[in-house]
């Protein structure tokens, strides 16, 4: 009877333990195209942060910058970033299709760029990595809005464009999470939720400011900067936004 007992304890505990198995390899795979769809996007801001002078030339017709020429750099970037190619062999059928897509949304943005950023006589297009990102994200999310959403946020005191609103989820995880100064640095916020009652992985990636950010967001804090807003005041090192990514 005690044998039957244990073999019942043991069986029962052996198929509760199979759901949250399941469960946390499945929010592994999540996290895991999480960080990697963030990382080709910061991949591709670097690539048109580094062009900058290149891109605001206004001496030089065509800049050499097309959408094959912009994807080699991406691919180049990351790899010095992460150590492997986006597109590695050992990728899922998902993290490919995902993958694939926001590189092609790079390489169309560039493409369908190309006369600003060919502008003769213009010292400054406008083409910057905050602009790119917005534009490759709004195209991936033609392709891709039944299974995954990627979006630049920000604190809502550092929102530039009415896009890039934190939505009720964000804000809330911005405040209670990133802007904590407990909260480790660097350090990613994930979990299950809905969205408008569709089930859904979220996750909210805070990113802080480098020295080129500052050009445009550091002090002092009202001066108007070259895109012509007012400078946050913004020092090295502070939180200045957040990549999300929805997985459905």
């Amino acid at each position: 009877m005690k044998a039957f007992i244990c073999l019942l304890v043991i069986a029962s505990a052996l198929w509760l333990s199979a759901p949250l198995h399941r469960a946390m390899a499945q929010t592994a795979d999540e996290v895991e195209m999480g960080n990697r769809l963030a990382a080709v996007l910061r991949a591709g801001r670097s690539v048109v942060s580094n062009s900058q002078s290149l891109i605001n030339d206004p001496d030089i017709a065509d800049k050499g910058l097309t959408g094959d020429v912009f994807y080699e750099q991406v691919i180049e970037a990351y790899l010095e970033t992460n150590g492997q190619h986006p597109l590695a062999d050992d990728l899922s059928d998902r993290e490919r299709a995902l993958t694939l897509t926001q590189l092609d949304a790079m390489i169309s943005v560039i493409d369908e760029s190309q006369g600003l950023i060919n502008a003769e006589g213009l010292a400054f297009k406008g083409f910057i990595p905050a602009v790119f990102a917005r534009l490759v994200n709004e195209k991936f999310v033609e392709d891709m809005a039944s299974q995954a959403v990627v979006k630049v946020t920000a604190p809502m005191n550092l929102v530039r464009n009415r896009k890039a609103r934190p939505d009720e989820w964000e804000r809330q995880v911005i405040a209670e999470k990133f802007q904590d100064s407990a909260w480790p640095t660097g350090e990613a916020f994930y979990e299950a939720t809905t969205i408008n009652g569709k089930p859904a992985f979220r996750m909210l990636i805070p990113e802080y400011y480098s020295e080129s950010c500052l050009a445009c967001h550091g002090a002092p804090a009202g001066e108007t900067d070259v895109t012509g807003f007012p400078k946050e005041g913004g020092q090295l090192g502070d939180l200045a936004g957040a990549i999300s990514i929805s997985l459905f």
